[in-house]
C-alpha cells in the first residue's frame, strides 16, 4: 500500500475509541472467557484543516462505564485518546457508499497486541479509524479486525459536505446488448460458427 501524501491541508476530526472487554457466555466461554468489542467513537475535535501524519495515540485507560450503557456485567471500558479522522480527495467515493449505506459509521480497524497485556491477555489496540467504505473493504479482505458504529448526524453532515464538494458520480455505461458479446467454447476459447447446413459438407450434391 501506497502512503498517503501530505501536499496539502486536509478536513480532519478528532476522536477516541471505547472498547469494550467483555465476559463470553454459554459452552465458548470454556475456551474464550473475554471478549474485545468496539464500544464507540466519541468525537472530541470540530471538524479542521491539517497536514502532516497522524499524531501518536495515547496510552488506553480503564474508563467508568456511562450512565444506561447496555453491556454485560463485569464489562470494562478502555478509552483510547488522540486518533484523527481525516478526509482525502482521491478517497471520495469511498465516502460517498458510506453515506448510501442505512446506517453511516466510522469504522475502526483494531488489533489484539500481544506485548500490552490485562489479567494475562492481550488488549485490543485500536489503529486507525475511517469513514471510508473503501478502506474498511481493505481491512476485512486482509483478514484484519474491524467494527463499526454509527456516526453521529453532525458528522454525516460534516462527511455529506466534504462528498457533495469533490465526489463526481461516473455515469452508467450503457450495457452492451447480449448479441455482440463474443462467442466462446467451454475452454473459453473464441467459438466458430459454421453457415454450412447439416448434410450438405464437401462431396454432396
Amino acid at each position: 500500500m501506497n502512503a498517503p501524501t501530505y501536499s496539502r491541508a486536509r478536513p480532519a476530526i478528532g476522536v477516541d475509541v471505547v472498547m469494550r472487554r467483555e465476559p463470553v457466555s454459554g459452552p465458548m466461554s470454556r475456551w474464550q472467557p473475554w471478549r474485545w468489542v468496539l464500544a464507540d467513537v466519541q468525537v472530541t475535535q470540530a471538524p479542521h484543516e491539517v497536514s502532516g501524519p497522524a499524531p501518536v495515540p495515547a496510552a488506553p485507560v480503564l474508563a467508568q462505564a456511562t450512565e444506561g450503557a447496555q453491556a454485560p456485567e463485569g464489562s470494562q471500558l478502555w478509552l483510547h485518546t488522540g486518533f484523527r479522522v481525516e478526509l482525502f480527495r482521491d478517497d471520495a467515493e469511498g465516502y460517498f457508499l458510506n453515506l448510501e449505506s442505512p446506517q453511516p459509521c466510522f469504522w475502526v480497524f483494531w488489533r489484539a497486541d500481544d506485548e500490552r497485556l490485562h489479567d494475562g491477555e492481550p488488549m485490543a489496540m485500536p489503529q486507525i479509524v475511517t469513514l471510508s467504505y473503501h478502506d474498511a473493504g481493505r481491512w476485512l479482505d486482509a483478514q484484519e479486525k474491524v467494527d463499526q458504529v454509527p456516526a453521529p448526524d453532525v458528522v454525516v453532515d460534516w462527511l455529506r459536505g466534504f462528498v457533495s464538494e469533490h465526489y463526481v458520480q461516473e455515469p452508467k455505461r450503457r450495457k452492451r446488448p447480449e448479441s455482440f458479446k463474443p462467442l466462446t467454447d467451454r475452454f473459453g476459447q473464441p467459438a466458430r460458427v459454421s453457415t454450412d447446413k447439416p448434410g450438405r459438407g464437401p462431396g454432396h450434391g
